[in-house]
């Protein structure tokens, strides 16, 4: 499958522009690659993501693109649902808001009003910013964690700008998380020792009920097996577990096919967590999407959270965690405090 031609192109027949963006280098880059579709100008783009009475589920759909500059909060703090993997000052950055693909259980659906996609194109006011912040200390940053950078490479080039920036400045670590996509739309990614590409890996069940529009597994693997060849550091993420019926069987096979195809010594890291989400995402996302398994399951909440009952998370999680017991020192679990 040729990303430009099946995954993008055909799925984008309108294009909303901020009108001071409507000249950028970025924004003239990226309309190239839709020469179909209509093209409005607006005055801002929360006037089209942040309109009342969206139907995230209906524009996920047809999903539309919006070019927008971001004025402020080019970092933020990261997450307590995100693992930091032992680095300090670890933050994660928004270039863009939204994710070609459609995963029922994703966070996103719950924190923003729109299912449309947003690529913030003043890219430089991101790394200026960086810039600044690097003045202070050093920096761990995730660049994907709203969306699935690598799957839009081949029209935006963030991750070779972003990775190019971050050979010009030693105190900086990038992770690049994906679901795997095709190596053309990422080769021209510098190779270094702080450019990490994280792949979430999910059993075939899951990426067939759940992850809608994301590559097969076997394609993840052949994915993260052509990364290892090219040098980048490796981070596997089996994250997050998800509870279902005959769910060990699953996992079980699905660490099967990675261990048959995969040195685990050789990656840098493994992480390893279940399902947990905000209370308020998760009740948006309950009312827009009723009939989704993942979504309605009885999980527990405290501390604003939802997560699989302790008990339930513990057999889940240890699944996996027990049948990649050779490589333990590489797991990272994320655990409800």
């Amino acid at each position: 499958m040729h990303f430009k031609e099946d995954v993008v192109v055909n799925k984008f027949s309108h294009i909303y522009i901020e009108e001071e963006m409507k000249d950028n280098a970025m924004t003239k880059k990226i309309t190239s690659f839709f020469p179909h579709a209509s093209k409005i100008i607006i005055h801002d783009y929360r006037d089209v993501f942040n309109r009342r009475k969206q139907s995230h589920a209906h524009q996920k759909s047809s999903q539309n693109l919006i070019l927008a500059k971001k004025k402020n909060d080019f970092l933020y703090p990261s997450s307590p649902v995100c693992q930091s993997f032992d680095y300090e000052n670890f933050y994660y950055t928004t270039t863009m808001m939204n994710c070609i693909y459609d995963c029922e259980y994703c966070f996103l659906k719950g924190m923003y009003p729109s299912g449309n996609l947003v690529i913030f194109v003043n890219i430089e006011d991101f790394l200026h910013e960086i810039e600044n912040r690097l003045k202070e200390h050093s920096i761990y940053l995730c660049v994907s964690y709203d969306t699935d950078m690598l799957a839009l490479e081949p029209i935006t080039q963030y991750a070779k700008i972003l990775s190019e920036f971050t050979e010009k400045h030693p105190s900086l670590c990038i992770e690049i998380r994906t679901k795997g996509t095709y190596s053309q739309d990422w080769k021209n990614v510098c190779v270094s020792e702080r450019v990490i590409l994280a792949f979430t890996l999910s059993p075939e069940y899951v990426i067939s009920h759940y992850e809608h529009g994301t590559p097969p597994l076997t394609k993840r693997i052949a994915m993260i097996q052509e990364a290892m060849k090219m040098g980048y550091p490796v981070r596997l993420c089996f994250d997050p577990i998800i509870a279902f019926q005959g769910y060990e069987k699953e996992y079980l096979e699905m660490v099967r096919l990675v261990k048959e195809s995969i040195d685990l010594k050789r990656v840098k890291d493994i992480s390893i967590g279940s399902f947990r989400i905000s209370r308020n995402y998760l009740k948006d996302m309950r009312k827009q999407y009723p009939d989704s398994s993942v979504l309605q399951y009885p999980y527990v909440c405290d501390h604003g959270f939802y997560h699989l009952r302790d008990d339930i998370q513990k057999k889940v999680e240890h699944t996996v965690l027990d049948a990649l017991d050779e490589v333990k020192d590489k797991i990272y679990q994320w655990e409800n405090e």
